[in-house]
């Protein structure tokens, strides 16, 4: 015998089911689940990244600072990593390799989250002022997907500067208590004058004001826009280059929903 044929009303169902997958309501919701996924996997992707650096991290801020404790570092003697992390363990243990850590993290997520969820609202603002407002009637998905790749270097390049800008400026409080925790060693008895971080930004604004947590922000603001500018700049050249093929699903909706009737 013969596999029974789909009936017409199956046919019919399914093609249903393919218009409203492509309606702008739906279109609208997988856009805001995809950024929400992106948000969430560049945020865990930059806390496990930060984490496991953080003893480099540590060391490098306290050469920096020269706020270690050594003996006869205020001389032209160079002080070796070697020497910085074995002065870590023996005024705070183990655990000073991680100091700042809970900083980091509480910067990181919420930094890398802004900077992918900005660039696509920057990306989709140069999209809008560079081609015009596309009329969801008549411009299909793959056609958008099409002219966001399309977008110049400089607009790309202008994106990513403005998200990595929005980040920076968003979380710069939590980077300043994070520079003032890994930057300074326990004293004697591992007395520390930061103590968490909580207390590192109420102890700066009580001793030197509110306007102090963005002390240093405008360097730290004029290093992002480059930074993420030329990374998604990148990102977007590599996109012309090698432009996303087309899905079958965008197949049928370019064909106008032909595989309906």
């Amino acid at each position: 015998m013969k596999p029974s044929e789909p009936s017409s009303a199956d046919s019919g169902s399914s093609s249903l089911q393919r218009q409203d997958a492509t309606s702008p309501k739906n279109k609208a919701t997988n856009g805001a689940a995809d950024m929400t996924r992106r948000m969430v996997c560049g945020g865990l992707a930059g806390m496990i990244a930060k984490t496991a650096t953080n003893p480099l991290d540590r060391i490098r801020m306290l050469s920096q600072t020269g706020e270690h404790g050594i003996a006869g570092s205020t001389t032209n003697k160079r002080i070796t990593p070697l020497q910085l992390y074995k002065s870590i363990l023996q005024n705070e243990g183990i655990l000073g390799l991680w100091a700042g850590n809970g900083a980091n993290l509480l910067r990181v997520f919420p930094a890398k989250s802004i900077v992918f969820s900005s660039n696509d609202f920057y990306r989709g603002v140069s999209h809008s002022l560079y081609f015009g407002t596309d009329d969801d009637n008549n411009t299909t998905t793959q056609q958008r997907q099409q002219r966001m790749q399309q977008l110049p270097w400089t607009l790309s390049f202008l994106s990513g500067g403005l998200a990595g800008m929005t980040a920076s400026a968003a979380t710069y409080p939590l980077d300043l208590a994070r520079g003032r925790i890994t930057g300074k060693l326990a004293g004697p008895g591992g007395k520390k004058h930061y103590k968490g971080i909580v207390n590192t930004v109420l102890t700066t604004a009580r001793e030197e004001g509110v306007r102090a947590l963005y002390k240093g922000v405008t360097p730290t603001l004029l290093g992002a826009m480059p930074y993420e500018g030329i990374k998604f700049g990148t990102v977007g050249l590599l996109e012309r280059a090698f432009p996303k093929p087309a899905t079958h699903l965008d197949t049928e909706e370019d064909r106008g929903g032909i595989l309906s009737n």
